[in-house]
């Protein structure tokens, strides 16, 4: 039976004891995050254009839209405790809208501005993933000698684990 988690270095010391298996396509989560992310943002924009134009057709798409994200949420989020739920929606919703806001950055050429605005994305999004994929144990593996960078941040831990558990390319 796995500890809970109190503090984020608990969070840590769970994520760097797993090593997700090479054999479980993670790629289809991933897709299906960015997926969520962007209901999240069609949620906000329905949001918004109900609160410009006071027509209620766009509340019931907001609906329909927030159904539709929570099923496939539950799909990531299997298993959860406390508000781990809400945390993972706004880590997702937080890593969105920064990445949006880095990309009209680098359409401004400010290049080191949207540098730093895609690090905190995916930093946000690394740790999603760091609060998610520790919950199936069955898929989950103990590593042989792959070592985290000791010192690193909670972010840099989480996203060094991420990117090797996480392989977009997969087929």
């Amino acid at each position: 039976m796995q500890s809970k988690i109190k503090t984020y270095k608990d969070l840590i010391k769970r994520v760097e004891g797993f090593k997700i298996d090479q054999n479980i396509d993670l790629s289809s989560g991933e897709d299906l995050s960015i997926g969520i992310m962007n209901l999240i943002s069609i949620e906000e924009h329905l949001f918004f254009t109900y609160g410009k134009l006071k027509k209620k057709k766009y509340l019931d798409m907001l609906n329909e839209i927030r159904k539709m994200r929570t099923d496939l949420l539950r799909e990531i989020i299997k298993d959860y405790e406390g508000e781990v739920w809400c945390i993972s929606k706004h880590l997702l919703a937080a890593s969105m809208r920064i990445m949006e806001v880095g990309t009209k950055e680098l359409k401004k050429g400010n290049i080191k501005k949207s540098e730093e605005l895609f690090k905190k994305s995916y930093e946000l999004y690394s740790l999603f993933w760091g609060l998610n994929l520790s919950k199936d144990s069955d898929d989950i593996k103990q590593p042989k000698d792959e070592k985290l960078q000791s010192g690193a941040s909670v972010f840099a831990k989480l996203g060094d684990v991420v990117q090797k558990a996480l392989d977009c390319c997969r087929e």
